[in-house]
């Protein structure tokens, strides 16, 4: 089953990728990631990635299409696989199609995980992490027993990450919502595009993955 997993930042689709993963022997897909091992290997590919990401440039999409092509080639993607954070405009839509295609391939689901943009904020900015063990917190709905100290570790420094705060957090789902708004009708219009509730907790969005996963298998 060859997936793609559309959400905005902290809306979990790392988690439910890796869920996928497990349950199902697919091979999650990251552009940052294949773009990396592409320049490690010294292929052509990435020899030419190399040189625009060194220059600061973008890599264009035919460039990134092709070393997807590449990877999905590989043994560990028999089974199937699951883009995240790709494509990202229509044109890349059409252009990853026009490759599956070349390789007798599709994609069999577009699942997005639908949220309230306040809601996210505040999942996102409230989270903290302790220092030492590196447990996960939140102001809101997870903090620690004993205040400033860690449940698991008894550690009494805690960390943020310097982008969880309003003003990033509002700027990326705005990007999020103006770069992924077009793609939603291109795959709705073939039938592909698939909604699950991203706010729901990991579970629940789990199984709801699974069940319009499901259905589109079926039918």
């Amino acid at each position: 089953m060859n997936i793609i997993l559309l959400g905005p930042p902290g809306a979990g689709k790392g988690t439910q990728a890796k869920r996928l993963e497990d349950r199902r022997g697919l091979v999650q897909l990251s552009t940052g990631d294949m773009l990396r091992a592409e320049v490690k290997s010294g292929s052509d590919l990435g020899e030419r990635a190399r040189g625009l990401m060194e220059a600061g440039q973008l890599v264009p999409d035919e460039l990134v299409i092709g070393i997807i092509a590449n990877r999905i080639d590989a043994p560990d993607c028999k089974n199937g696989f699951i883009l995240d954070g790709f494509p990202r405009t229509v044109a890349q839509a059409e252009a990853l199609d026009a490759m599956l295609a070349q390789k007798a391939m599709g994609l069999d689901a577009v699942v997005e995980m639908k949220v309230n943009d306040a809601a996210l904020t505040e999942r996102i900015v409230g989270r903290f992490t302790c220092a030492g063990c590196g447990e996960g917190y939140h102001e809101t709905f997870k903090r620690p027993v004993k205040d400033g100290v860690c449940d698991k570790c008894g550690g009494t420094e805690f960390t943020r990450r310097k982008d969880d705060n309003e003003e990033t957090v509002k700027s990326r789902l705005q990007a999020y919502h103006e770069q992924t708004a077009p793609i939603l009708p291109y795959y709705a219009d073939r039938g592909l595009l698939l909604e699950v509730d991203g706010m729901a907790d990991i579970d629940e969005v789990t199984r709801q993955i699974d069940a319009v996963l499901e259905d589109a298998a079926a039918g």
